[in-house]
């Protein structure tokens, strides 16, 4: 069992930087008032010709500016529309109104940068989701997506500071690759060939040999392998970069380009393996708490709102905060694919044929229906499922001695969350040689093609394990978003690559 500390930080003052201005979130936390202060940033709501609403990202709340209409230029309060960027000069000073305590009383005010109010997309009203999505550009503008990006900003953040506090070393794993990681197929390719003509071989097959890298290159589905190799001389290393899969999947699940949390490390167990991802999904998790209250608890009311429009018996149990604080709460669960298989084969929707694809017998591969049922209805606690069948999983798992059945199993791992299902995939890795040349000509994996990878067996091979987080699932668990196009910036998907 592996124990995660934290080490006396180390401590560095960086020097404040002098603007002009004071960003909105220092002036809604002041407590001196009657000094003249500079806001700058964009106009959300103009009421009255005298109350401005304004918001500079720093804060999902706006700061309100008082203007006296009477003795402000009648072409200057045209121009305070919706969207338009301002800069207000005056007094900070108590709010007599309600919803704010402190407000500026406006000694100057002038526009920054215009916005035709008949143009703009983003009026003062509710928007959906859906046409958000059409406009991700400028969605950032907006509270939901102010509170999701500042989770997600923690969040990544949290990463590294996990990983940094225990010593492991952060890799940066190629993008462009000439292997597949997953054994998929689903990769994007990489050419500098001219697809109207490109050079071809004899039997007409294209000749890659002419191509920039002198061999087929793939967008990267997984920094894996290649962080293997640093495991092997750093002991632990992580990646945390962007991945692609050419997965034809319009769903609220899938992205062709996410990002992924990938730790390698040397001489772990899947017993250490398990303990590493449980600690660093409690410690990111409970790190966005802290530090993003104010995001956090508006994404529960917003989330709280949208569960009225849902049958009774589709709402969610707990509310965000709830459900955060059931993943730091609880040990996860572990348990076997076996027993797990055992348990679903019992349970009342599968029985009741409820459950879209039913459970069988041994060997089916567990669908987010299943994953789901274990750990919101049987566990009512995160779960981590072990040794699966050897079958489904990928080639460098490590195998298990066959079972009493006969069956042969690998030293993979999945840990499921509730709300998304498979939350972690990972697994022990196999350093034997023998056995992964083995596996490899099975699922027909060329030897040749991968003898960097089978050099970490060769020379000084030792028992080693890894994960894999699909970042955006894990921003979409601790947001509430119900959908992953909606947390990631600009989202690519099938027939979709705008901005």
């Amino acid at each position: 069992m592996y124990c995660f500390f934290n080490k006396a930080s180390f401590t560095s003052h960086s020097p404040k930087i002098k603007m002009e201005h004071t960003r909105i979130k220092e002036l809604l936390n002041a407590t001196e008032f009657g000094k003249e202060v500079v806001v700058k940033g964009w106009v959300r709501t103009f009421r009255n010709n005298q109350f401005i609403a304004i918001n500079d990202g720093s804060s999902i709340n706006n700061i309100q500016a008082v203007v006296d209409f009477e003795n402000t230029p009648e072409d200057i309060l045209k121009r305070i529309t919706t969207g338009a960027a301002v800069r207000v000069k005056g007094q900070l000073i108590e709010s007599l109104g309600k919803g704010q305590k402190v407000e500026v009383k406006a000694t100057e005010v002038s526009i920054i940068g215009d916005s035709d109010p008949e143009k703009y997309p983003l009026q003062p009203k509710k928007h959906s989701l859906e046409f958000l999505r059409e406009i991700a550009h400028l969605r950032f503008r907006t509270g939901t997506f102010n509170a999701v990006f500042k989770v997600r900003n923690a969040l990544a953040f949290a990463v590294h500071k996990f990983f940094q506090e225990n010593d492991f070393v952060y890799m940066h794993t190629p993008i462009i690759t000439g292997s597949d990681a997953e054994g998929a197929g689903e990769m994007f390719q990489v050419t500098t060939l001219n697809l109207s003509n490109p050079p071809r071989k004899e039997n007409g097959e294209i000749d890659f040999k002419e191509d920039f890298f002198g061999k087929s290159t793939n967008l990267t589905v997984s920094g894996q392998l290649e962080g293997e190799l640093g495991a092997m001389a750093f002991g632990n290393i992580y990646t945390f970069g962007p991945t692609f899969r050419a997965e034809n999947s319009n769903t609220t699940r899938h992205l062709a380009e996410f990002w992924m949390i990938e730790p390698e490390m040397a001489f772990y167990e899947l017993e250490d393996n398990m303990d590493l991802a449980e600690a660093l999904l409690k410690y990111v998790i409970k790190y966005a708490l802290e530090t993003c209250p104010e995001e956090i608890e508006f994404l529960k009311s917003r989330l709280l709102e949208e569960e009225k429009s849902k049958p009774a018996a589709e709402r969610s149990e707990l509310n965000l905060v709830e459900k955060l604080n059931f993943v730091l709460e609880n040990n996860f669960e572990r348990v076997t694919y076996t027993d797990a298989v055992e348990i679903l084969k019992r349970s009342k929707p599968n029985q009741k044929k409820q459950f879209k694809y039913l459970i069988d017998d041994w060997g089916a591969d567990l669908q987010s229906e299943h994953e789901r049922y274990l750990v919101e209805k049987h566990f009512k606690k995160p779960v981590i499922l072990t040794d699966y069948p050897r079958e489904i999983k990928s080639f460098y798992m490590k195998q298990n001695e066959p079972d009493a059945q006969g069956r042969n199993t690998v030293r993979a791992m999945d840990i499921l969350f509730p709300g998304i299902g498979e939350m972690v995939g990972g697994s022990q890795r196999e350093e034997n040689l023998d056995r992964l040349l083995a596996r490899m000509a099975e699922v027909g994996i060329p030897a040749e093609e991968m003898e960097w990878f089978l050099d970490t067996r060769r020379f000084g091979s030792v028992p080693h394990s890894g994960f894999g987080v699909g970042f955006e699932r894990l921003v979409l668990f601790t947001t509430g978003m119900t959908n992953i196009r909606d947390v990631i910036p600009f989202p690519r998907t099938p027939k979709n690559a705008e901005f």
